[in-house]
């Protein structure tokens, strides 16, 4: 297939920038562009055309402005958010006001980042579909994909099943309880050794075990991140930071991975996944970003990174059009609000509540014939390793004799949602769960 000229040129200005990311870009990657059509011949008519005589945009207006139902708007506040606002189409790229404040947000969370460029984070329609879209913009059939063996099962469906990719696990914990850099080690040097593209997924707070590294780890896997980097590897690494800001120890980095990784070395490109659903406990909004970061070898940055969000929102473009408009003002004007900040620390001071009291119930021996408890600082969840049964039949038995839900991630792995039992219920679930697994042991 012919290469757009448009394409064509984006390649060019990435090549110019930094040679190393045209090999890291997939065949669709290298294909993709945002395209000037419609979007661009409205966008000139917004600009230039008498309201009165504005025939481009495939939406309905009248009066001059947008149309609507009464029985939709009448459940939206119209003094703070006017049917244009949120009924209309959203740009590919997302909101330019929201992109510019979840940047600002970014840097404010990581203040690493200071004196540092990274792109405009694109808007997608929550991570998942930012996940997708990375992997259309990286990944060609069997390019690997390194994950800890504790790993969100939808990866497995979005990179291995859709993309083709091969998905390479290494064991998460060490003996001590952390984070195992010897594994994480061997195997990003192993692949690197057989590829000239490695993409590596760091997902912390880690889904499904609630697990963030802490300075020591954090330096050390940013070091091999590098080093691989400098003997000739493409290195691609990924921070999927969904559950951001969620710690309840002092001993967890603060800040993610992205912050250390963005400008270390031409041949590594960091890539942010994050977004308001985790964040700001918005879930059903669906407002997710893309955000890169990298070393520029040639040129301007913005440059580069401009010709990177190009393909990125011609991927948005190609798959769903554009995120929810409602979804990204409604996380505008939250950000935007002096009572935001306020308002998100005390919900995460309840989910730290929470953890807490999950560490001390499970602390004891009380339970301690029935399972271990995997490292966790931080997140929604927690697992259980099973010592006497599997983890899918006990989940079953719960929810059959006890109604109780919980989720088997592995033969003997149980993950539970802290973030979903309130305080007070929190000890009797745990017995509960314990009740189940010596009924079936015996």
């Amino acid at each position: 297939m012919s290469v757009n000229p448009i394409a064509q040129e984006l390649n060019a200005i990435i090549k110019n920038g930094n040679p190393h990311l045209m090999e890291m870009l997939s065949k669709t990657g290298r294909r993709l562009f945002f395209p000037k059509g419609i979007l661009t011949q409205s966008a000139e008519a917004r600009e230039k055309a008498d309201p009165k005589f504005n025939a481009t945009i495939g939406i309905a207006t009248e009066h001059l402005d947008t149309m609507y139902l009464p029985s939709v708007m009448g459940y939206i506040n119209r003094e703070e958010i006017k049917a244009r606002e949120c009924l209309t189409y959203a740009p590919s790229y997302g909101l330019p006001e929201l992109r510019h404040l979840w940047r600002e947000f970014i840097c404010e969370k990581n203040p690493s980042l200071a004196g540092k460029t990274i792109s405009l984070p694109i808007v997608t329609n929550g991570i998942t579909h930012g996940i997708s879209i990375f992997a259309d913009m990286f990944l060609d059939p069997d390019d690997v994909v390194i994950f800890p063996d504790k790993m969100w099962g939808n990866n497995h469906l979005v990179m291995a099943v859709r993309r083709d990719a091969v998905i390479s696990n290494y064991p998460m914990f060490n003996d001590r309880g952390g984070f195992n850099l010897d594994a994480f080690e061997k195997r990003v040097r192993m692949e690197a050794d057989n590829n000239y593209k490695v993409v590596v997924f760091l997902n912390f707070p880690n889904n499904p075990t609630g697990y963030t590294i802490n300075e020591a780890e954090a330096d050390r896997i940013v070091d091999i991140l590098t080093d691989i980097a400098e003997g000739g590897t493409n290195i691609i690494a990924v921070t999927d930071d969904a559950y951001f800001g969620l710690r309840y120890e002092d001993e967890p980095i603060s800040e993610s991975l992205f912050a250390r990784l963005c400008d270390r070395h031409s041949r590594l490109l960091a890539v942010k996944l994050d977004g308001a659903t985790k964040e700001m406990f918005v879930w059903g909004l669906r407002v997710g970003f893309i955000t890169y970061g990298t070393k520029v070898m040639h040129g301007e940055a913005v440059s580069l990174y401009e010709a990177l969000e190009k393909k990125t929102a011609g991927g948005v473009r190609g798959s769903i059009s554009s995120a929810s408009h409602i979804g990204q003002r409604l996380v505008l004007k939250a950000l935007g609000s002096p009572e935001f900040r306020r308002e998100r620390d005390a919900k995460v001071m309840i989910l730290k509540r929470r953890a807490n009291l999950v560490k001390r119930l499970l602390a004891g021996t009380k339970y301690n014939d029935a399972w271990d408890v995997y490292p966790f600082n931080s997140g929604y969840f927690m697992c259980l390793r099973l010592k006497t049964v599997e983890a899918e039949a006990l989940r079953l038995h719960l929810l059959n004799q006890y109604r109780v839900g919980t989720i088997a991630t592995g033969k003997h792995d149980l993950r539970i949602a802290f973030s979903s039992v309130d305080e007070e219920n929190l000890e009797a679930l745990f017995d509960a769960i314990y009740r189940g697994a010596k009924d079936l042991a015996r």
